[in-house]
Formats: C-alpha cells, sequence, structure tokens
C-alpha cells in the first residue's frame, strides 16, 4: 500500500534573528522528519524548507509543523506553507509587478487570502516611493529601501494575516530549485 505524498514549501517566521529565536537548519530538518516530512531540504539560515508530507491540506500541515517547531525549540514558530506551483506563480508575478523597477523587491507571504478592504488599507499604508501588491496570499512590496518602508510584517499582518517576508533573489532561487 502507498500513501500519496504531497510536495510543501515551508515559510518560517521570525527564526534566526535574536539570540533568542535560534532555529538551526539541521533541527528544522529533523523536527520536520518528526513531524512525518520526507525528502526535507533547507535553504540559506531564515527558515525556507522543501518536504514530502501525507498531509494535503496546507492549514493541517501548518498546524503539524508549528507543534512540532514548538515542541523543539520551546517558542512558536509561525509558518506558512505553499505548494511548488504555488512558489513558482508567487515568482512569476513578482517578476511581473517588478519589471522596470530599480529598487528593492519583496514578497511577504501570508497565511490567508485578504479580502479588497484589507488589501486598500495595506496599500494606503505605503510610503510616497513604494509600490504594493497583493496577489493571492503574497504581498508583493517594491520599495527603494527595505528598512524605512512603512509596509512590515506587522503592518501586513495587521491588515492581512500572519506572514513573513523574503527578498526576490530567495523567492527566484527557491522558485528554481523547488517548483
Amino acid at each position: 500500500m502507498t500513501t500519496e505524498r504531497h510536495t510543501w514549501i515551508a515559510f518560517l517566521r521570525a527564526i534566526n534573528l535574536g539570540a533568542n529565536r535560534k532555529f538551526p537548519k539541521q533541527a528544522i530538518i529533523a523536527a520536520v522528519v518528526r513531524a512525518g516530512g520526507t525528502d526535507v531540504e533547507t535553504y540559506i539560515n531564515t527558515g525556507n524548507v522543501r518536504f514530502e508530507h501525507p498531509v494535503g491540506d496546507r492549514a493541517e500541515m501548518e498546524a503539524i509543523l508549528e507543534e512540532a517547531f514548538a515542541a523543539d525549540r520551546f517558542f512558536d514558530v509561525p509558518t506558512i506553507c505553499i505548494t511548488p506551483a504555488e512558489l513558482k506563480v508567487i515568482a512569476n508575478d513578482a517578476a511581473a509587478v517588478g519589471a522596470g523597477h530599480e529598487g528593492r523587491q519583496f514578497v511577504f507571504l501570508c497565511k490567508e487570502q485578504s479580502d479588497s478592504r484589507s488589501r486598500e488599507a495595506l496599500a494606503a499604508r505605503a510610503g510616497e516611493s513604494e509600490r504594493v501588491y497583493v496577489i493571492g496570499r503574497a504581498v508583493h512590496l517594491l520599495t527603494e529601501s527595505f528598512h524605512q518602508t512603512k509596509i512590515t510584517n506587522a503592518v501586513v499582518e495587521r491588515h492581512i494575516a500572519v506572514s513573513t517576508n523574503r527578498n526576490l533573489n530567495v523567492i527566484r532561487t527557491l522558485a528554481d530549485r523547488w517548483s
């Protein structure tokens, strides 16, 4: 009897940013394996992990991982799961919205999709030289400086849902490797 396996890409929020939230790649891999994942790979130390798992429901997979990570680290690790196909779409959307932009580009990956009111409220928070596009569960930010942007994880979470962000290079690299 074979069990169907689903490929997931998980993005972990707020790890390895300070002394109290360390989560090395090997510990992430071990926690994913303990949670039933196989063929686990990570990319850089910011919480990007690809794996196979029998669970096919996104919210259920996120809950399983969050429980495993909390048990391993003793702190909450919000986790956003997407499929390789979703990652490819997000990377393609990023290329489209960023065409011709010469500044920095970031993608916030969200647990949930937004409604039009939330999208409008978030866009209204952008600074003068910033552009924000919300497509599906991704918020695309075009800015001159991420350190001076008005669109932060806290702002995205206030208007849409739990999120974590990656720069465009990471999104492109992961899409090339994993989708």
